[in-house]
């Protein structure tokens, strides 16, 4: 039996995007390549390295730095197609900033989710992933201190993230694009009672599910079980596979994100221990979602983590 199809599958370009200064050594400055202007020159030979892997489809991310005319010339001198991006949402109050919802301020906090509603329905695309901010700031405790715990959690913060997600949603939907909800570790949605806290409260209409399948097991969840549980609003997934035991580890004690990601956590598909074939038989028959493999941080050389990733996927078709 076919565990996925081979025409809604694409690969995140994270490999190559989130790395270290000097590869060599652990302890160096993490970059994040998307962020810097000076990645626009290299970001066709990325797109071309993902096409030379097997894949024929990458996750859309455009560059603040570029037009979507630009983006779209890449992606085609490349051989590649789109498959959905991602945006993200900040609490004003996470950043110092309070407003009236109805003030022009209040308005223009959501600019970033129409500008991924326009990226989207500019490639076609009729769903998103969404999740609330992943930020590395100081002080933020489930990112620097306390990863996949559910840390500082407090009821009333989750509902004005629920809100907030809503009428992300809302955006979304009124141009024509469905989103689904991404748990993450370390955002302020990432344990099983947040997840189906927000699921509950936000219609089924506005938001569907779209799991990182890598971090409901890292956050202690059955990623077979969730997606049974949400099959009737499983829109889009990520999948990657985990060294279970340093998840395990560091939801033992108290370990920040970055810690637990430097010692191994992310693995190409295949290479760690998650059951992930058990998950993908939990889908629901007939399902044509998307599946994006994900590696938060490769364990291999970016070429070799896409070719490794592509030949476990291209074996599950």
């Amino acid at each position: 039996m076919s565990l996925l199809r081979a025409d809604r599958v694409a690969l995140n370009p994270i490999p190559w995007i989130s790395v270290k200064a000097d590869p060599s050594d652990p302890g160096s400055e993490d970059l994040w390549l998307f962020a810097d202007p000076a990645f626009r020159k290299d970001y066709p030979r990325v797109l071309r390295a993902i096409r030379e892997s097997g894949f024929a489809v990458t996750m859309m991310e455009v560059l603040d730095t570029q037009t979507l005319f630009d983006y779209r010339r890449m992606i085609d001198d490349a051989g590649l197609a789109l498959a959905p991006g991602y945006a993200s949402l900040a609490l004003p109050e996470d950043h110092g900033v309070a407003f009236d919802p109805a003030s022009a301020e209040g308005v223009r906090w959501f600019d970033g989710i129409r500008r991924k509603a326009e990226e989207s329905l500019f490639f076609g695309l009729e769903t998103i992933f969404l999740s609330p901010e992943v930020s590395f700031a100081p002080g933020v405790i489930r990112m620097m201190d306390e990863a996949a715990t559910g840390a500082g959690h407090h009821p009333a913060r989750l509902d004005r993230v629920i809100d907030m997600l809503g009428r992300a949603a809302e955006i979304f939907a009124e141009e024509g694009v469905r989103a689904g909800l991404h748990n993450h570790v370390g955002t302020w949605i990432e344990t099983e009672e947040e997840i189906e806290r927000t699921l509950a409260a936000i219609p089924t209409s506005l938001l569907g599910a779209s799991f990182d399948l890598g971090h409901l097991e890292w956050a202690g969840m059955d990623s077979a079980t969730m997606i049974a549980r949400h099959a009737d609003r499983l829109l889009d997934l990520h999948i990657k596979d985990l060294d279970l035991e340093v998840a395990a580890a560091s939801r033992a004690t108290p370990t920040s994100y970055g810690s637990a990601r430097d010692q191994g956590l992310f693995r190409e598909p295949g290479l760690g221990t998650m059951d992930l074939d058990g998950a993908l038989a939990a889908l629901p028959d007939g399902w044509d979602g998307w599946t994006i493999i994900e590696v938060d941080r490769a364990t291999l050389p970016p070429e070799e983590s896409a070719r490794v990733s592509w030949e476990w996927v291209s074996a599950r078709f």
